[in-house]
């Protein structure tokens, strides 16, 4: 059986005030760096545009006659001026706009979620805190945690539970340069790698921890059954 590994809580004011055990079977064990690598480049693949476009020598301008006869002027025998031999003729088999997007299966995207979760775990990359109420919106506050957690100026995502409670943390987060906020419902595997540390609210933590207990309860039982 795996070791447990100990995530430090901080208060507001950087204070060190406890821990949370974090038991790596229930984020898939081990860090699969492969399906970690097939993630990331299927979300870096969903996020290109396509719009990638050069014209073709029938859609360049310029007429399409014959320059000179073929035979009887001694130069060599040219085409249309349109062709992709001649400056400002059309392009050959240049890029044409296309998607990009595909989609790897559910379970794999939660999975590699999973171990990118447990390997900011490993890697001393994570911090919880505990306490972090905002009343209103006030940039400050935040940035005032940051420096106290010595995180200012590090890419940084901060994730909250994505209670309503959690609109003025956002607002008062959303604007602070490399620093990005998501509730743990759309964390994924290529948000959590491209940020070097995470930080999560101790409601965050708690409902992740409690949604893998409540996975792991229903695996067991269809396992069972």
């Amino acid at each position: 059986m795996s070791d447990k590994i100990r995530v430090p809580v901080y208060s507001p004011d950087g204070k060190e005030v406890g821990g949370v055990d974090i038991d790596p079977a229930s984020f898939g064990g081990e860090v699969n760096k492969q399906l970690l690598h097939d993630a990331v480049v299927m979300y870096q693949a969903n996020r290109r545009s396509g719009t990638h476009k050069t014209k073709a020598r029938g859609e360049v301008s310029g007429s399409g006659k014959k320059l000179f006869r073929q035979k009887g002027t001694g130069n060599a025998r040219v085409g249309t001026k349109r062709t992709n031999k001649r400056r400002g003729g059309g392009t050959a088999f240049g890029p044409t706009p296309r998607d990009y997007s595909y989609a790897m299966p559910k379970q794999q995207r939660r999975l590699a979620t999973m171990m990118a979760l447990l390997s900011k775990f490993q890697d001393g990359e994570a911090a919880v805190v505990e306490g972090l109420a905002i009343d209103r919106p006030k940039t400050k506050q935040v940035v005032g945690v940051l420096k106290a957690l010595k995180l200012d100026g590090q890419s940084c995502l901060l994730a909250t539970q994505g209670a309503e409670g959690d609109k003025n943390l956002y607002l008062s987060a959303r604007n602070i340069h490399r620093v990005e906020v998501a509730p743990i419902r759309e964390l994924n595997a290529y948000m959590l790698l491209k940020n070097k540390r995470l930080v999560l609210t101790r409601p965050a933590i708690d409902a992740i921890l409690a949604g893998e207990r409540d996975a792991g309860q229903q695996a067991a039982a269809q396992a069972g059954s």
